[in-house]
């Protein structure tokens, strides 16, 4: 079933991009502004009224070469419908634009799959370590909470939660870099450097991690602080639902030891629905945030879905939709095998 769903999501995704015509009004858009140039440099080397003719075959031929590489010749079932059996076969083909490839820092023409396993590591540096600090805190702190709700640590932990679940990342991320770059100094005001530094980490690994450090700490303390909140109270409200489960007072009452409890009846039917939340977001954490990422001009995945989606390359679309899709759907078979192991409820 899951991997239908990713057959279904990459055929959705082609008919959304084709038969609303989106990507091709942005392609001939391109291409009548590279006509546009291709013309100007054709008058000014023309020498008088006899060649227009010829300019005119020129510049004819020049935008039907443009369409036959953008695809434009063909209709959009024939464009794109093929690319889903393509990219199914892990065939991602090549970008369409020079844009997506200066995500990446490569040499246009370049191939999609290239950009991508360039851009993530760089959103796996920024995202994925906030959420796995932010899991690092909250499973062991969420807990603790719990078992003192109404106390002062309690209340603290939820007015945290509500005050930074209704702050949006990226406008702290701009607080932040504003502060702690241009105020302070302590901080990169551009983060495109961060390339480099994870290009040096192969030649030479300390200077390379230092660089990397240097301009991840920012963003990465930016995602955890407006993040923790929720994972915290995520946590603590299926522990404190928990508790008050029967067969938690009856264990009680029988006199078992509070740990013993705790180890037994609780965080072990409390870890089937943290542990879903926790390796979700992992998987989610691979997709880039578009928006803070720009606000950090941080070359990631987010970048690429936005440059991608300004652009209208369509292979390259399909295949960050493939990605982030095959992530998700390992995932959850993951989390059907930790069921089985965690939960004893659903083994019986």
């Amino acid at each position: 079933m899951l991997f239908i769903a990713l057959i279904v999501v990459l055929f959705l995704t082609a008919v959304i991009i084709g038969a609303t015509g989106y990507d091709e009004r942005v392609l001939r858009a391109i291409v009548d502004q590279q006509v546009k140039a291709y013309t100007m440099n054709i008058i000014r080397t023309m020498k008088g009224a006899t060649e227009e003719e010829k300019v005119r075959n020129l510049i004819e031929n020049y935008k039907k070469t443009l369409e036959e590489v953008y695809g434009l010749n063909k209709p959009w079932y024939e464009r794109l419908l093929p690319n889903v059996y393509r990219i199914l076969t892990l065939n991602l083909g090549n970008a369409t634009s020079e844009d997506i490839c200066s995500v990446a820092g490569l040499v246009y023409p370049c191939r999609v799959s290239d950009v991508i396993f360039a851009v993530l590591p760089r959103t796996i540096v920024m995202l994925t370590t906030a959420y796995i600090i932010c899991d690092a805190i909250a499973l062991p702190l969420g807990p603790w909470i719990a078992y003192r709700r109404g106390s002062l640590t309690d209340n603290a932990a939820v007015t945290y939660a509500a005050l930074f679940n209704a702050i949006p990342v990226w406008w702290l991320g701009m607080i932040f870099i504003f502060v702690f770059g241009y105020r302070l100094g302590i901080a990169p005001t551009n983060y495109r450097g961060v390339m480099n530094a994870l290009a040096k980490l192969s030649t030479d690994p300390l200077r390379g991690l230092g660089e990397v450090l240097w301009y991840a700490y920012l963003p990465i303390v930016t995602v955890v602080i407006t993040l923790l909140g929720s994972w915290i109270y995520y946590t603590r409200s299926m522990v404190i639902r928990i508790v008050m489960e029967d067969f938690v007072v009856v264990a009680r009452a029988k006199g078992l030891p509070e740990r013993l409890i705790v180890r037994r009846h609780i965080l072990r039917v409390a870890a089937p629905p943290i542990v879903t939340y926790t390796i979700l977001g992992l998987a989610a954490s691979l997709g880039g945030y578009i928006i803070t990422e720009s606000v950090f001009d941080w070359p990631g995945m987010g970048t690429l879905y936005w440059t991608a989606i300004q652009v209208a390359d369509a292979n390259t679309l399909l295949a960050l939709i493939f990605m982030t899709t095959i992530v998700y759907v390992i995932a959850r078979f993951i989390l059907e095998v930790l069921y089985v192991i965690l939960d004893p409820r659903v083994r019986y």
